[in-house]
């Protein structure tokens, strides 16, 4: 919905507000784009104690977003939303939504190619179609081209600025047409774009119709475009505010739709129970926020008044009282123990509940079950285990602009506020279960692996690869000495990151799921803590996520061809020879070897590093090093 209108104007899954479409974003509409607003204007009285919204309980994930933004952050809260739209448009459910408002704030006449800010009263606003939101449109009130009986379409002018301190603004059209003057002849002149299309926007010229001015939207271009550009303004349109010091960096001009507008920067975990955590516990800590604040005293009022305690009757008040102090105290260890990057540790509870030698018990968010490793792969792997259920709940924590994060150095990229008041009591968080595979390769193969090829040609290509690209990236932001190896994920971790999306891409293609629908986690671990696991589960948020098709992949039969299939095919790439002889190296500035869209790259939503760190040469013999790779014989 916008705020100036409170119509329902399009939809997206909750997933979106993730990864593509969230707080500050550009959502792309059939005939204009709006801005996802901050959090102080999302409104939740109308979804609160209904049963059909509730809040989302994690309390791991809870716990790494207080030790990011302190104990401010209560909730983590789904996006409000009410069932009905169906059967009722008009009804209550739509009236609740996620806040938008249009931008950019400047449209364009497709008719005249009159061109004027939303607000200067020319253009109209109609969505009176409440069943087909998405005929939602601006259009020219008083055009003077005539070609039917109805208003033409006004669309958004696709030109705004942004820098890497997460700042958007409007495209100056009026100071850029007039290079920095003012109109000599109107107040408040009137403009006009001629878009005749084009990627880099020379085709576009914009003309002042009062003096006659007239420009080419290429002269902002590029680096030599940036100085025709005013400062920033540092404004954060999201939230409705400039930054009142101003920022001192140079903008950029972006396009609607542009893939860098907005990068994502959240957290997620598996609801996985503790290994070490009684059954009281466990339910403490799931009604961490109800309980903790009680005083013993008021234990047995509240086991009569407050739903939280209605699953703690077995126990009794000292026993609560008990497992209240121990999940207290290990909340606050964990707040200490973050690590170096500012992040807490969020992979290790997860790590020993897959590779505890006895599982954990089976809950409705988490169940496991061993079926062991078929003899044709012993020695491939050393555990097969079955996820037959998995809950990831993930948490938006912010987002940045023209540079994507860097998933273990968020500091290194500037972080945009999501709300004005900072930090905020919840943010947004989404939901969804599935299912999957752990894989754990034996740690004897790996360590000798690792002896053989750590300091290999190819292994110092990929180390002097990665300084570069963070020497070129973020030195300049890093005061002091600038550690060019900080975060190296390890030589271990090409190997089982290769090895993951080989497995992905062939179960694509066996069990009928998208690669899209399939997530990955790695679990390799660090020098003093060794690990050597495989995650793969789907991530959708939907039916689709729960049907059996990825776990009946690690039946014996079917994990040895799935498997043999998937190492015969990383020997061989259609791209090869140029693939299988590719090595980062200068000038080139990408951190992958023998890799590319043909034999290894997945989606986005899929690869946790970004299709980096990958090399299949580490994995299977592609050329005549055949002691780099891990798995010298086909199975």
């Amino acid at each position: 919905m916008t705020t100036n209108h409170r119509r329902h104007v399009g939809s997206v899954r909750p997933s979106h507000l993730m990864f593509t479409s969230g707080v500050g974003a550009l959502v792309d509409l059939p005939n204009f784009s709006v801005l996802v607003r901050g959090l102080d204007d999302w409104n939740y009285n109308e979804v609160r104690g209904r049963d059909d919204w509730k809040p989302i309980t994690e309390p791991r994930l809870l716990t790494a977003v207080q030790g990011i933004f302190g104990k401010n952050v209560k909730e983590l809260l789904p996006a409000p939303w009410l069932d009905g739209m169906e059967q009722d448009p008009r009804g209550p459910a739509a009236r609740v939504g996620v806040p938008t408002t249009p931008f950019p704030a400047w449209l364009r006449c497709t008719a005249c190619n009159e061109l004027a800010p939303v607000d200067s009263q020319i253009f109209g606003f109609e969505n009176d179609k409440p069943r087909r939101p998405q005929d939602a449109r601006f259009f020219h009130k008083q055009c003077g081209v005539k070609k039917s009986g109805k208003p033409p379409l006004a669309i958004a002018a696709r030109f705004m600025l942004s820098c890497t301190a997460g700042h958007l603004d409007d495209f100056p059209y009026t100071d850029f047409v007039h290079n920095g003057t003012v109109c000599s002849k109107a107040k408040q002149p009137r403009l006009r774009m001629d878009d005749r299309g084009g990627n880099r926007g020379v085709n576009v010229e914009i003309k002042c119709v009062n003096c006659g001015e007239r420009r080419n939207m290429g002269q902002a271009m590029g680096q030599r475009g940036e100085e025709n550009l005013p400062q920033c303004r540092g404004r954060h349109p999201h939230l409705g505010w400039f930054d009142h010091q101003g920022c001192k960096l140079r903008p950029k001009v972006l396009t609607v739709g542009a893939s860098n507008q907005w990068f994502a920067q959240n957290l997620s975990v598996l609801a996985v129970p503790r290994t070490e955590a009684s059954e009281l516990e466990s339910k403490v800590e799931q009604q961490w926020n109800a309980v903790s604040t009680l005083p013993v005293a008021m234990y047995p009022y509240a086991r009569e008044n407050v739903p939280a305690f209605h699953e703690l009757t077995s126990w009794t008040d000292a026993e609560i009282a008990e497992a209240v102090e121990r999940v207290r105290a290990r909340k606050e260890g964990e707040n200490q123990q973050e690590s170096e990057h500012g992040y807490p540790d969020l992979r290790t509870p997860e790590w020993e509940a897959f590779s505890a030698a006895q599982l954990p018990p089976r809950t409705e968010d988490f169940t496991l079950y061993r079926c062991g490793v078929p003899a044709e792969l012993d020695g491939y792997y050393a555990d097969v285990v079955q996820a037959e259920r998995l809950r990831e709940v993930r948490a938006l924590i912010g987002f940045t602009r023209l540079d994507a994060p860097d998933p273990e150095d968020p500091g290194l990229v500037t972080r945009a506020p999501l709300a004005r008041s900072m930090p905020p009591q919840w943010v947004p968080a989404s939901e969804v279960r599935g299912e999957g595979i752990f894989l754990r390769v034996p740690e004897d193969l790996l360590r000798d692996w690792e002896n053989r090829v750590a300091d290999s040609q190819a292994m110092q290509h990929h180390r002097q690869a990665y300084a570069e690209f963070r020497k070129n990236r973020y030195s300049d932001r890093i005061p002091g000495d600038f550690d060019e190896m900080r975060h190296w994920p390890g030589v271990r971790y090409l190997a089982l990151h290769t090895l993951s999306h080989l497995l992905i891409r062939t179960i694509a293609l066996e069990c009928g799921y998208s690669s899209a629908n399939l997530s990955e986690r790695i679990y390799a671990g660090t020098e003093d803590d060794p690990r050597s696991g495989i995650l793969l589960y789907t991530a959708v948020p939907d039916a689709e996520g729960t049907l059996g098709g990825l776990v009946s992949q690690a039946e014996p039969d079917r994990l040895v061809r799935l498997t043999r299939r998937a190492l015969a095919d990383a020997r061989r790439c259609s791209s090869d020879p140029l693939c299988a002889e590719r090595l980062p190296q200068l000038p080139a500035d990408f951190l992958h070897g023998a890799a590319c869209h043909v034999c290894l790259f997945v989606s986005e939503t899929t690869c946790e590093r970004g299709n980096r760190f990958l090399d299949r040469r580490f994995v299977v013999p592609i050329d005549e090093h055949e002691d780099l790779a891990l798995y010298r014989e086909q199975p």
